[in-house]
């Protein structure tokens, strides 16, 4: 399934019913009072968080959605029927916008919460028998239906994980997730191999479990656009601490990688910085020169940075790894780290 994190619609709540102009007939009394029934309320258009999607393919092609018009009353004051509620169903982490203004209208984040009244339909107009007294007794009017609101919103998916992966292209952030958990990125020796998002469950034991976002890469320029530029930096926003791979065996310098990353972070939101970081050195096992590596790990022991050495391709370090990423998010061993910011 193709993976779709936007989407922009139209959605509109049922108009009301008119209400009915009648009046009884029936034997010896031909021209009764009036008995005109209301009209029925229009439908509301709802959203609900479902843990069965992970998309907003769904509503990649149907762009509008119209919840069904309220009928109208009839004689004997019967009241119309109300019109059919619509559940615009979408994945928990939706984030629900004005497509207009901007404005933030709704987080859908737990799939429990009741649906989210987005469109309130309109009312049924009174037929007129409400209208009729002392000095009027036979109104010959009713009220029209009231109509239904009407949006244009823009739904914004942001992944929910508790751990995000960063880092250049190619330095092993797929091969890390498919090693830990049951996702099955596609892994190649090219850069941007991974072109959308990917989610995988660690279980730890049976009481702990995270999941893992792995991330398209990042290149310099990212933020202007470069590459895949930063569309999907925003399923990072809502993770509670991120790895940061670095590919030992690469010429480059890693401290300048290491750069060139945040300042991408930081143009897109400073807060990122902020989340509790692990450097990863990936691909130990084909690192040859590491003087300048020995430096850079020497730079981040005076700066108390946590960082860790591994192979990915020999599982050398990442049972650790997992460890150390379950205890920070379980415990409280690395208050250096978090201050709060787990919280």
């Amino acid at each position: 399934m193709k993976f779709i994190d936007e989407a922009e619609i139209e959605i509109r709540a049922g108009n009301g019913g008119p209400g009915v102009v009648h009046f009884r007939r029936e034997t010896m009394e031909p021209f009764g009072g009036p008995d005109g029934g209301d009209g029925g309320r229009g439908g509301n258009v709802f959203l609900q968080a479902d843990t069965n999607l992970s998309t907003l393919m769904d509503f990649r092609f149907r762009k509008k959605y119209q919840a069904e018009h309220g009928h109208p009353g009839s004689g004997k004051r019967r009241a119309g029927k109300d019109g059919e509620d619509i559940v615009l169903r979408v994945p928990p982490g939706t984030l629900v916008k004005d497509a207009e203004s901007g404005e933030v209208l709704y987080e859908l984040l737990q799939p429990q919460e009741d649906p989210f009244l987005l469109c309130k339909a309109g009312r049924g107009g009174k037929g007129n028998t409400h209208f009729a007294t002392s000095t009027h007794q036979a109104p010959r009017f009713a009220q029209p239906g009231e109509e239904g609101e009407t949006k244009r919103i823009l739904l914004e998916l942001k992944l929910l994980a508790d751990v995000g992966l960063v880092g250049f292209p190619n330095v092993g952030k797929s091969s890390l997730i498919a090693s830990v958990s049951a996702a099955r990125p596609k892994i190649a020796d090219y850069a941007f191999t991974t072109l959308i998002p990917n989610l995988g469950v660690v279980r730890m034991d049976e009481n702990r479990s995270f999941v893992v976002a792995d991330v398209p890469g990042l290149i310099e320029g990212a933020h202007e656009g470069v590459g895949l530029g930063t569309r999907f930096l925003k399923h990072l926003e809502r993770t509670r601490v991120y790895l940061h791979l670095i590919d030992a065996a690469s010429p480059r310098d890693p401290a300048e990688d290491y750069a060139i990353v945040r300042r991408e972070l930081e143009a897109f939101n400073p807060e990122l910085l902020r989340r509790p970081e692990i450097i990863v050195f990936n691909k130990m096992d084909s690192a040859q020169e590491t003087e300048r590596l020995d430096a850079f790990c020497a730079q981040l022991d005076r700066e108390r940075k946590v960082y860790r050495k591994v192979s990915v391709a020999t599982r050398e370090g990442v049972k650790e790894l997992m460890l150390l990423v379950s205890d920070l998010l379980y415990t409280n061993k690395y208050d250096f780290l978090t201050n709060d910011r787990l919280q």
